[in-house]
């Protein structure tokens, strides 16, 4: 279930039983309205998301360099390695991870990674949703190295290794020239690893990045999110660095 789907009353969000025939009311306070709001602005973001996918995939070719950071149950990863491009499929989960293993175990141009991604090296504690128990698959999308996120329950947790990922990326485009492309979607560990490529002016070594920002999960990192964005927005066009992905 999505974020803003959690927001919404049943009879907003559309999850009466298939039996049910009735028409459902039109939200009427300002919180369900708001949430109405919300959910379409993230339906329009995942329809972009998935076109832009799309032209990813037709541009991408063998040879070319392509990171899946978070590739939870490689819905991305798939796409990527149809075209032939090296990919790289960061996931920390094991739980996820295991999934990963069965699909692409023997798919020759990808290679898979049990580790988390973020500034820094070694291990790191990795946080659960807290409806992991009843639905691990489901929630294994929301796993999480923040402390503080928004139904995440710190006692359900995993030491995973931990990736210095600008160090990583630097390695990368020293040793290939170029990464193609990088989807980062890691539940809130984007944005120091974000701050870095910037000051670090890594993202000039890569050809596309599109992001999922969880600034609505850390309310405390607002404002630095807020200064990533109209930083990125300055200093990028969206086709090379996008905060929007989803």
């Amino acid at each position: 279930m999505s974020d803003l789907e959690e927001d919404l009353p049943e009879e907003a969000s559309g999850k009466r039983g298939k039996k049910d025939k009735r028409s459902r009311p039109l939200p009427s306070t300002p919180e369900e309205i708001e949430a109405l709001i919300r959910r379409q602005k993230r339906n329009l973001r995942k329809a972009w998301a998935e076109g832009y996918l799309t032209a990813i995939t037709a541009m991408l070719k063998p040879g070319d360099l392509a990171v899946d950071c978070g590739a939870n149950m490689g819905v991305v990863t798939e796409q990527l390695a149809a075209t032939g491009a090296d990919v790289i499929a960061f996931e920390p989960d094991p739980f996820a991870f295991k999934t990963l293993e069965q699909k692409f175990g023997s798919t020759a141009n990808v290679t898979l990674i049990n580790a988390a991604v973020g500034v820094g090296s070694g291990t790191v504690r990795l946080m659960r949703a807290d409806n992991f128990g009843d639905n691990p698959e489901g929630a294994s999308v929301k796993s999480t190295i923040l402390d503080g996120g928004r139904r995440i329950d710190a006692e359900n947790s995993v030491e995973v290794p931990l990736i210095d990922f600008p160090g990583w990326v630097a390695g990368q485009a020293k040793a290939r020239g170029e990464i193609a492309f990088i989807k980062m979607d890691i539940e809130g560990a984007e944005l120091q690893i974000l701050e870095r490529m910037d000051c670090e002016q890594l993202f000039a070594n890569v050809r596309c990045l599109v992001a999922e920002t969880h600034e609505r999960k850390f309310k405390e990192l607002r404002d630095r999110y807020k200064a990533l964005r109209d930083k990125v927005a300055e200093a990028y066009p969206p086709g090379k660095v996008n905060l929007d992905w989803i």
